[in-house]
């Protein structure tokens, strides 16, 4: 559970998915998480002129290092 920022698949993907951060507050998409193929792994790609408090970057951050670990694990052979 977040406090400022809900989490929507917006893009369902064979390999990655993205997903809109939206503002708990006023419901207005802050940015999306999706995969960015130079690092090999999932980002948060805020929109311009959006500001976060460090409340809200802990959620975001903690949302984006969860789909990287799952991502991590989806690929893992059995």
């Amino acid at each position: 559970m977040t406090l400022y920022v809900d989490f929507e698949l917006s893009e369902y993907k064979p390999k990655t998915n993205v997903w809109r951060v939206v503002s708990k507050s006023h419901g207005d998409c802050i940015g999306v998480v999706k995969w960015h193929p130079q690092w090999r792994q999932y980002c948060f790609f805020p929109k311009e002129e959006t500001v976060f408090s460090s409340t809200c970057m802990i959620d975001i951050s903690n949302f984006v290092k969860l789909a990287n670990e799952l991502h991590k694990a989806r690929r893992k052979p059995k």
